[in-house]
C-alpha cells in the first residue's frame, strides 16, 4: 500500500496541468436536508443555462441520484473499480443534457477505495477535466476520512443547510472542521425556509459565526422555500424544476444557479483540483 502510494506520487511530480473545468462540493452537515435534492436540481438548472455538467454521486453504495431521476442506471461508480471500466461507461444523462454518475445502493459489503482503485479514479478523472464546465460532487452527510480530501481539494464548496437549530449547529460544525485544517471558499444555501426573510436572517446569523469564531466569510448564495411542490416531484420520481418549473422552490433554485454564475470565478490554485486531490489522498 505505503509503495503504492510512493509510485503514485513519484509519477505525477512535475505535473501542472491547467483545465477550464470548476470542482464543486456540495455538502451538508448531517442527513436528511435535502442536499442530494439541491445538487440535482442545480446541477440541472447549471445545464439549462448552456454549462457541460457532470454530477458525481459520491456517496457511494448509499446513493440516490438516479432515484430521484426516476432512473435505472446500469452502472454505478462502484462498477468503475469492482469491473475495471472506464469513466465514460458508467456516465448516465438525464435532462437538460446533464451528465451524472450514480453512487450505487443496496451494497452487501463496505466499499474501500485503496491506493490501486484511487490510482484508476484519478486517471479517470483527468480525462473528465477536459470536456466539463463543471464537475459537481454531490457528497455524503457530514465528514469523514473518505470524502475530508475531495473537499479540501475542490474549488469551492456549496454548503446547504436548514432552519432547525441542530442543522444549523452541524453545518457550522462541517465549516470548523474544514476550515481549520485548509481555507476554502463557501457557499451556503438554506433549504426548506419557512420565508425569504427566515433564510437571509439564518444566513446571516451564520456568516457573522463563522466570520467572528473561525474568521473567514461565508457567501449567501439563496434560499429554497419549504414546498411541498418538491415532495411532490420526489414521489413522481422528477426533479422539481423539470416536475413542476413554475413552482416557487424551482424558481429559488434558478435564482441560486443565476446567482452562483453572476460570482466571481475562483482563481485556481497553480497545482488544480487533480494535484491537490492526489497529494492529500497519498499523504494520509
Amino acid at each position: 500500500m505505503a509503495d503504492q502510494a510512493a509510485k503514485l506520487r513519484q509519477k505525477l511530480i512535475g505535473v501542472h496541468s491547467h483545465y477550464h473545468t470548476k470542482t464543486i462540493a456540495i455538502v451538508s452537515g448531517k442527513g436528511g436536508v435535502g442536499k442530494s435534492n439541491i445538487a440535482l436540481n442545480f446541477s440541472l438548472s447549471l445545464a439549462s443555462k448552456g454549462k457541460k455538467v457532470l454530477l458525481f454521486d459520491l456517496d457511494v453504495g448509499m446513493g440516490n441520484i438516479d432515484i430521484l431521476l426516476g432512473k435505472s442506471t446500469n452502472y454505478s461508480i462502484i462498477n468503475l473499480f469492482e469491473n475495471n471500466l472506464s469513466i465514460y461507461d458508467i456516465i448516465e444523462i438525464g435532462p437538460n443534457s446533464l451528465s451524472y454518475v450514480a453512487g450505487g445502493s443496496g451494497q452487501d459489503h463496505i466499499f474501500y477505495l485503496d491506493a490501486e482503485r484511487l490510482q484508476h479514479f484519478l486517471e479517470q478523472l483527468e480525462l473528465l477535466m477536459r470536456e466539463y464546465d463543471y464537475i459537481i460532487f454531490d457528497m455524503g452527510a457530514g465528514v469523514t476520512r473518505e470524502t475530508i480530501h475531495y473537499i479540501l481539494a475542490v474549488d469551492e464548496c456549496i454548503l446547504v443547510t436548514t432552519p432547525e437549530p441542530t442543522s444549523m449547529t452541524d453545518a457550522y460544525s462541517m465549516i470548523k472542521h474544514v476550515l481549520l485544517q485548509q481555507p476554502i471558499k463557501f457557499h451556503l444555501i438554506i433549504n426548506r425556509a419557512k420565508n425569504k426573510k427566515q433564510g437571509v436572517d439564518i444566513m446571516n446569523r451564520m456568516n457573522r459565526a463563522v466570520k467572528r469564531f473561525l474568521h473567514h466569510d461565508v457567501i449567501p448564495l439563496g434560499t429554497i422555500p419549504d414546498d411541498s411542490a418538491v415532495t411532490d416531484a420526489v414521489l413522481a420520481q422528477q426533479p422539481f424544476l423539470i416536475h413542476n418549473p413554475k413552482s416557487k422552490a424551482s424558481v429559488a433554485i434558478e435564482h441560486v444557479a443565476n446567482q452562483y454564475l453572476g460570482e466571481p470565478s475562483t482563481k485556481l490554485d497553480d497545482s488544480g483540483f487533480l494535484n491537490k486531490l492526489r497529494r492529500l489522498i497519498t499523504e494520509r
